[in-house]
């Protein structure tokens, strides 16, 4: 094994352990945020996912707003896959740290595409809850508004009658966001993508 070879591997082992570190981190904090604003509540209303409440935040408040527009009150137990994230992302920085130390390829990509369906079925998930919470309306609720709908963005900004709704990542999903990047860019590396460009492009 020659010296630019052990370089890259010093070098994927340090990335991947750094990844870790920021996923275990994440696992203790929220993930996500969405945050509502009205004329009525001035100081405003968050919800958090993430973390090992699962989902949390003004809840009251929210579970409030919710009754009058017929949507389901929130109940955190009910949310059976936020309860599980922490202990997956655990599992996942457990999983970095083995392909770092285990030196082999193989482990670091299976790492990524792993972690990339991980990824894409959150998203879903939830896009699914939001849909579920924003369409399945109350027949019975005070106020209704035909044609309407109360699914909050899963990224962005949505006005929601007279409230504006913002979602975005909270401080553990930018630092998981991190971890990914961290981890995409220590198994390109390893594979040597990066040259294979360099000498396809001279």
């Amino acid at each position: 094994m020659n010296n630019q070879e052990n370089k890259k591997i010093k070098i994927t082992m340090l990335l991947l352990i750094v990844a870790a570190i920021l996923t275990a981190i994440s696992a203790f904090m929220s993930l996500w945020r969405i945050d509502l604003a009205a004329p009525q509540y001035p100081e405003g209303l968050v919800l958090f996912i993430g973390g090992f409440d699962g989902v949390s935040g003004n809840l009251y408040g929210i579970n409030e707003l919710n009754h009058y527009v017929g949507m389901a009150k929130i109940i955190p137990s009910e949310f059976w896959e936020f309860q599980l994230l922490p202990y997956l992302l655990l599992g996942f920085a457990a999983l970095f740290l083995v392909s770092a130390f285990v030196k082999k390829k193989g482990l670091s990509l299976f790492s990524l595409i792993l972690f990339g369906i991980f990824g894409i079925l959150s998203f879903v998930d939830f896009y699914y809850w939001t849909y579920t919470y924003g369409h399945n309306l109350d027949a019975s609720a005070p106020i209704k508004v035909p044609g309407m709908a109360y699914q909050p963005p899963i990224f962005g900004y949505k006005k929601l009658l007279n409230f504006e709704a913002f979602s975005q990542p909270d401080l553990g999903g930018y630092l998981l966001i991190a971890a990914g990047l961290i981890l995409a860019f220590a198994v390109l590396y390893r594979f040597d993508f990066f040259g294979l460009c360099k000498k396809k492009s001279v």
